[in-house]
């Protein structure tokens, strides 16, 4: 079922709401040690927040950076709303692995290194076609954040997240709408979402395909991250190979 947003609708865990959920994630058990590499399991997430791991603490990136996945890092903090159980997250094969069993379940990604204003994200996902995935800018914990999402049903959609409890999260729709660079059944693409000064640019594949301003939401600056969604059919499967960090 496609996901339906309503001004002010709450997300409450394990609700009925028809606003998406973010999925909260559940630790898988480690491999069995075998003669090829294991991928490297993510920190479950537990509570907001939760960190991936990374053991000693290496240097933060740089300001402007891309991320292959080939290891944890514990700059990525994954947070959840909704969901009866909680996402998996996995390192496998230089991807961040995003595993959904429950319908209804938003999981969000922070890279909580840098702060931007101004700030162009990419990412390459690939999904099965049960949900939606995307990018966040200008994320701050008590403000709020802009997301980008695409859909498995052909549309795109832009939103001011903010949360109201741990684990409960108010999603304002800024738009909702279809376009020709977005095939129904599939979630295979580069996605882009650039927030310059008082407008935010949607991007799938390099083509821009809106242009919105955001002057009223008060968001000026914060942290960029990603976010993957179940709708009611599971499971939902997102891997993202990269994500990349620019000025513009």
């Amino acid at each position: 079922m496609k996901k339906v947003f309503f001004i002010g609708c709450l997300l409450l865990l394990g609700s009925a709401c028809n606003m998406p959920a973010t999925p909260a994630p559940t630790a898988e058990s480690a491999p069995a040690q075998t003669d090829s590499p294991t991928p490297t399991p993510a920190s479950p997430n537990l509570d907001i927040p939760t960190s991936i791991a990374a053991s000693p603490t290496p240097e933060p990136p740089p300001y402007f950076f891309t991320d292959e996945f080939d290891t944890g890092s514990p700059y990525w903090e994954f947070l959840q709303s909704g969901g009866l159980s909680e996402a998996t997250l996995l390192f496998e094969d230089n991807a961040l692995r995003i595993d959904i069993s429950t319908p209804d379940t938003w999981s969000i990604g922070i890279h909580n290194a840098h702060s931007y204003a101004n700030v162009f994200i990419r990412a390459k996902i690939s999904a099965n076609p049960t949900g939606s995935a995307g990018l966040i800018c200008r994320y701050d914990e008590s403000k709020g954040w802009f997301e980008y999402n695409v859909a498995s049903d052909g549309t795109y959609s832009a939103l001011h997240g903010q949360w109201l409890a741990p684990g409960i999260a108010k999603y304002v729709p800024i738009i909702t709408d279809r376009s020709g660079h977005l095939n129904a059944g599939s979630l295979n693409y580069e996605i882009g979402l650039s927030c310059q000064d008082n407008f935010i640019f949607l991007y799938v594949n390099d083509a821009l395909i809106r242009r919105l301003e955001v002057t009223n939401y008060g968001l000026t600056e914060g942290n960029i991250g990603i976010t993957v969604s179940s709708f009611k059919e599971t499971p939902m499967t997102a891997s993202l190979a990269w994500v990349t960090v620019n000025e513009k």
